[in-house]
């Protein structure tokens, strides 16, 4: 796991020496094991690199790496799960007269000079499409005189690129970029408008002007002669709309084979991603999807895994003590970190470092918590992370139907009533109802949960709607941000879901294609690098993600749960009463801490007469959501932990 950062010049610059290793510095937290910098001055070529070294932690697996042949240059950040089997596959592919003439002489067994090698002899596309890993890397092709920039089929690793001042820039991350000293790009008002919407600011968009993110999947190649008309041509090499669409055509129906297979492509999967020169641990929820993967990791290890869990004060939000009872049932070596809202504010002035552009998935904070907590022990964590979006874990997806069913025969006007009366009673008021029933009745955080659904009911007029604002915080037409245009963006786009025509496979799909990659792989990205700590995610094997794709809707999501399958392989190692309970999302008490230990942090930042000097936000919008907020006539805290978030990294720049 690695970072990098890259310059390609418009015009000669003697000081760009010292400027690409100030870049590349600034990405240590990605790799504080080994520095190094290539440059083509004839070309005005410049990548840096930062390693964290994972496989083969030798000097040989120093970046960025230059062919066997000459050829090409590689800055790699992340891990090819399959590297030995590619190594096999390339002497198999070799003539006899290639292998006597131009053989190999292998520096050391590093994934990259593997995947370098590969690609001198296949080129890029045929060889990534053999890969099976994570990953981004940055390939100069000398003779073509062009940069290849890849990302991984599912954008488990970032890359940024555009331009500022005329030159093209490309990196790991946009402090890195931001670091050029040309750097002069504005903010892009459009995607801050977006942001808010989604508490992320989208693929293909960054928060700056002519700065874009890489999408999964994609091959990106730009041509040096191309540097002054800003083009970039851009190939598509694997998608999970694609594999979604061939998939509930060609299912697999018997369940039997079903739970096999998928039982048998995971046991892969985590095999294949314990590989490691490194200590190797886990994370643990207490979840079925993490609960899954560290079942899998202990029956194939000789040793106790490492694993790692987060608890709260608050027992609403705590899972602590179901991982607990998990790992001792499988015999792991547990650790637990508890999080106060003190911890919370101590770790909210890196949030703008970590991040680099607005972000405001508020489980950000644990999740840094739980990778810094992790790396005192491991330099590589194995995580549950898409299970839901693969195999239908999110409430939504069982929810989502069957309240449509119920509201769609409704007119649209008198639902905007009900739902305006609903809002009219305070959240304390509902969850004051609910206490009325016996416990396993009642529903955490009840209060707020039926706010965010009586506000939906007013806008919706149909399935895809109800997805597009149960994703949705902010309105498009809030108003919020100042001087912005209304964009489009992939949840927009309903031709993508063209053939998938059950609507919980079609928010699946779509979840796939936007919340995984800009917001859950993101956050994990950022904040288990920012500890220098490198995480995998075994149902990111795209293997795994063909099979789940080609099972049928039933074996997903069946008598109002999600998983059904995840369930039936677990209960191969876990028994289930230790996993069958509602599910809860790794959420932190925010609103709370935001009435509370937070509020004076809170109200610096949005002060009304600050809010209207930036000219960035509606100040009186803002002013208004806190006070229904500190109220407690409205739970307003993802609303306004986005402003927040916003108003922190804005304070940073």
């Amino acid at each position: 796991m690695c970072g990098f950062v890259g310059v390609l010049l418009k015009s000669k610059n003697n000081d760009i020496e010292d400027n690409i290793r100030h870049m590349t510095n600034t990405l240590e937290h990605r790799g504080p094991d080994d520095v190094g910098v290539w440059s083509n001055p004839a070309s005005n070529v410049f990548i840096g690199h930062r390693r964290l070294s994972v496989i083969d932690t030798s000097e040989s697996g120093h970046q960025p790496m230059e062919s066997h042949c000459g050829r090409y240059v590689i800055a790699f950040n992340g891990e090819i799960y399959n590297n030995l089997d590619l190594k096999g596959m390339l002497y198999g592919s070799c003539s006899f007269a290639d292998k006597k003439t131009n053989f190999i002489k292998w520096h050391g067994h590093s994934d990259t000079e593997i995947l370098l090698e590969c690609i001198a002899v296949w080129g890029v596309a045929n060889t990534v499409k053999k890969a099976v890993g994570m990953f981004s890397f940055a390939l100069w092709d000398s003779l073509k005189c062009e940069l290849i920039l890849v990302r991984d089929r599912f954008g488990e690793k970032p890359m940024y690129y555009g331009w500022s001042s005329g030159s093209f820039l490309f990196g790991s991350e946009l402090k890195a970029i931001k670091s050029f000293t040309g750097f002069n790009n504005s903010i892009n008002r459009d995607a801050l408008s977006l942001y808010f919407q989604y508490c992320v600011v989208p693929s293909p968009h960054s928060i700056y002007n002519d700065i874009f993110k890489l999408e999964p999947g994609n091959i990106l190649t730009f041509k040096l002669c191309d540097l002054k008309d800003k083009k970039v041509n851009i190939e598509v090499y694997w998608s999970i709309s694609d594999i979604a669409k061939a998939g509930v055509n060609n299912t697999i129906n018997n369940e039997r084979e079903s739970i096999i297979k998928v039982d048998s492509a995971l046991r892969k999967s985590v095999l294949e991603q314990s590989i490691s020169d490194v200590p190797l641990g886990a994370f643990l929820s207490g979840g079925i999807d993490s609960s899954l993967i560290v079942s899998l990791m202990q029956s194939q290890s000789m040793q106790k895994i490492q694993t790692f869990t987060v608890g709260f004060d608050e027992e609403e939000f705590d899972e602590s003590r179901y991982a607990s009872k998990i790992s001792e049932y499988l015999g792991t070596c547990h650790n637990e970190i508890r999080v106060t809202a003190n911890d919370a504010l101590s770790v909210v002035p890196k949030i703008p470092a970590l991040y680099d552009e607005p972000f405001s998935d508020s489980s950000q904070i644990p999740t840094y918590l739980i990778c810094k907590a992790a790396r005192q022990k491991v330099t590589v964590a194995l995580s549950g992370d898409a299970g839901d979006e693969l195999f239908g874990g999110y409430n939504r997806y069982f929810w989502g139907e069957r309240i449509w069913s119920k509201i769609d025969w409704i007119p649209l006007s008198l639902r905007r009533s009900i739902g305006l009366a609903a809002q009219n009673i305070s959240v304390e008021s509902w969850d004051s109802i609910n206490n009325l029933f016996p416990k396993k009745y009642s529903v955490t955080r009840f209060g707020s949960k039926v706010h965010k659904m009586a506000y939906r009911m007013e806008t919706v007029e149909s399935i895809d709607d109800l997805y597009r604002s149960l994703v949705s915080e902010w309105g498009r037409d809030s108003g919020l941000v100042l001087g912005a245009k209304d964009i489009l963006t992939k949840i927009d786009n309903t031709a993508i879901l063209d053939g998938i025509h059950d609507s919980e496979h079609r928010m699946m799909l779509m979840d796939s294609l936007t919340y995984l990659p800009d917001d859950i792989l993101t956050k994990v990205d950022r904040a288990s690098m920012g500890v220098s700590l490198e995480t995998r995610s075994p149902f990111l094997s795209h293997h795994v993600a063909e099979l789940a794709w080609s099972l049928p809707l039933e074996m997903k999501i069946r008598d109002g749960k999600g998983k059904w399958i995840l369930r039936k392989v677990l209960n191969q190692y876990i028994p289930n009463e230790l996993i069958d309970r509602p599910k809860s999302g790794f959420g932190i008490p925010i609103g709370e801490w935001l009435r509370q230990p937070l509020r004076e942090w809170a109200e610096s930042l949005i002060n009304p007469s600050r809010l209207d000097n930036e000219g960035y936000l509606k100040s009186d919008i803002v002013h208004q959501i806190w006070q229904e907020h500190l109220s407690g006539k409205y739970d307003w805290s993802a609303r306004l932990w986005s402003i927040l978030m916003f108003q922190s990294w804005l304070e940073s720049q």
